[in-house]
């Protein structure tokens, strides 16, 4: 990879539509079978309007929009998010970034700052250290 990256580029953000599939699928490829995130009926008897988005979900969305950007050479080396608003069936996440470290030289971990919020808020936090082939040109943004 040729590109450099600075500390304090952005990321282009990224928006998901967040569907009653996505939700649903995400809580069974995780095998989080909590009524929560699939049944509709049983989430409103718990107090929530609908079902939600479990964190296993989000945490492979936020992997997905780290990778989408970086490239197929790249490898997570930790994700860090912490949840807050609920998404739900009908909300599109939009995930942003910026880079706020950079180590290393020609295979470089690169520390990505990331915010995802929908239509009640902010819906994840976090900081993702990403490994990648690239040249640093130091830090400030473009």
């Amino acid at each position: 990879m040729t590109e450099a990256y600075r500390v304090g580029d952005e990321l282009p953000p990224l928006e998901i539509p967040v569907t009653r599939t996505l939700i649903v699928a995400g809580a069974i490829a995780s095998r989080d079978y909590q009524d929560v995130h699939h049944d509709a009926e049983l989430a409103r008897e718990k107090g929530s309007p609908d079902i939600f988005m479990n964190i296993l979900t989000t945490n492979g969305l936020v992997g997905r929009y780290i990778t989408d950007h970086f490239g197929p050479a790249a490898a997570l080396c930790k994700v860090a998010i912490r949840l807050g608003a609920p998404n739900y069936p009908g909300d599109v996440l939009r995930l942003t970034g910026q880079i706020v470290a950079l180590e290393g030289e020609s295979r470089a971990l690169i520390e990505v700052a990331v915010t995802g919020d929908n239509r009640i808020g902010r819906h994840v936090t976090g900081k993702v250290t990403v490994a990648v082939t690239v040249a640093i040109t130091g830090e400030g943004g473009a």
